[in-house]
């Protein structure tokens, strides 16, 4: 058994912050032993803690021989063989220290990484977990995102660091929905407590999607493949530095595009709430904004956020509900008041908002919903009402990541 060690940066600091140890193994003939086999040649359980023991031994001594500084090393660690730690008589803190003190390395540089989907026994990794802890340690938790992953077992363990996987990025950067939902999945992961680690990052349009999702750190072939040695203390690679400048550009650049593509359906929603507020009926003033490529609907609310009337739909398309949909077709008397789109349009009267892509009630189709807020007279009184149109949204579209 040897080591390989990959490099962790911090993206905010810009520099490393810690190595993940990673199993070389060779067999007797010399011969390249993949590590999932050598675990798997285990015979026993017994066996395969101390297989999974000695490989973190190993690492650790070619961690401290190296002697970084102000480093966490990264140790992945079998599910099974953590929960054993519990079941110790004094819960693990005895073993833990003893390692500490034999290979010289403190707990609060060890990073204990373990797979969350895993795990058999949640009560035995979560007292392993906190003996870990009592000892320094910081848990992380490892390929979030695969698999059966699990919210709740992230709120119950409470892990300092969860890694996202690596095929969540890669989807990221080829879709605009994916990327989305990694930046909010980034987002609900502070909530929990914990930063975000985005590993296998190996393309210069995948670090952008770390940087977007607002990713802690990230880890992956185009910072630094793994090899024998640790880069040195605040060791800081161009491919991070060089991101900065860039992540300007590339934002500017699709926030231009963003405004271009918004922009009739702004300029006609707008429009038509300036109509109905001099007495033009909704069908009248929803003419313009109905004949754009791509307009799904209009409809108007009155000031709790009630729909007045049905939709109004694009020339030649009837108000029959889409194939599977029927049972949320009807839409009159609905109250959306609590949509953003009604909202900040009746906290910003007569000015166009416009709300990120969403997922609309009526169909299985994405859109983004264009509204404006305005007063008219109507029975001798000035009411509010909010006009709506909401617009089928082309997932290839550039978009900013940012609500308009």
């Amino acid at each position: 058994m040897s080591s390989h060690f990959q490099p962790i940066y911090s993206l905010s600091h810009g520099r490393v912050v810690g190595h993940e140890a990673l199993l070389r193994a060779t067999g007797p003939e010399g011969q390249f032993v993949p590590p999932p086999e050598v675990f798997r040649s285990c015979r026993s359980n017994d066996e395969l803690a101390d297989c999974d023991s000695i490989s973190r031994l190993v690492h650790l001594r070619n961690f401290v021989t190296q002697g970084p500084q102000s480093q966490w090393v990264f140790l992945n660690i079998h599910p099974e063989v953590f929960q054993r730690l519990a079941r110790r008589p004094d819960g693990g803190e005895a073993y833990l220290r003893g390692v500490s003190e034999r290979v010289g390395v403190p707990g609060d540089r060890m990073v204990l990484e373990v797979l969350e989907t895993d795990i058999s026994d949640l009560p035995a990794m979560e007292a392993a977990m906190a003996a870990a802890r009592r000892h320094g340690c910081l848990i992380a938790i490892d390929d979030f995102g695969a698999g059966q992953s699990n919210f709740d077992r992230v709120w119950r363990m409470q892990p300092d660091i969860v890694k996202l996987d690596r095929n969540l990025i890669a989807r990221a950067a080829q879709d605009r929905r994916t990327q989305r939902v990694v930046s909010q999945m980034a987002s609900l992961l502070h909530e929990c407590g914990a930063m975000v680690l985005m590993e296998g990052v190996e393309t210069l349009d995948e670090a952008y999607i770390a940087m977007e999702s607002d990713a802690d750190m990230v880890q992956g072939y185009y910072f630094g493949r793994p090899q024998p040695a640790l880069v040195p203390n605040g060791h800081a690679p161009q491919t991070i530095s060089g991101l900065y400048p860039g992540l300007g550009v590339r934002r500017d650049r699709q926030r231009h595009e963003h405004r271009i593509k918004l922009a009739p359906y702004q300029h006609a929603i707008g429009n038509a709430g300036v109509l109905m507020s001099a007495g033009v009926s909704a069908e009248d003033a929803c003419r313009d904004f109905l004949a754009l490529t791509g307009a799904d609907i209009a409809y108007v609310l009155d000031a709790e956020g009630y729909q007045i009337g049905t939709h109004l739909h694009p020339p030649g398309r009837g108000d029959s509900p889409r194939a599977g949909f029927e049972p949320l077709a009807r839409s009159d008397g609905a109250c959306w008041a609590r949509r953003p789109y009604f909202r900040r349009a009746t906290e910003a009267i007569g000015k166009v908002q416009t709300t990120r892509p969403y997922r609309t009630l009526h169909g299985k189709l994405v859109c983004v919903t264009v509204s404006y807020a305005f007063h008219h007279q109507e029975n001798g009184r000035r009411e509010l009402r909010v006009v709506c149109g909401d617009m089928e949204w082309n997932e290839s579209a550039p978009e900013s990541g940012e609500a308009a």
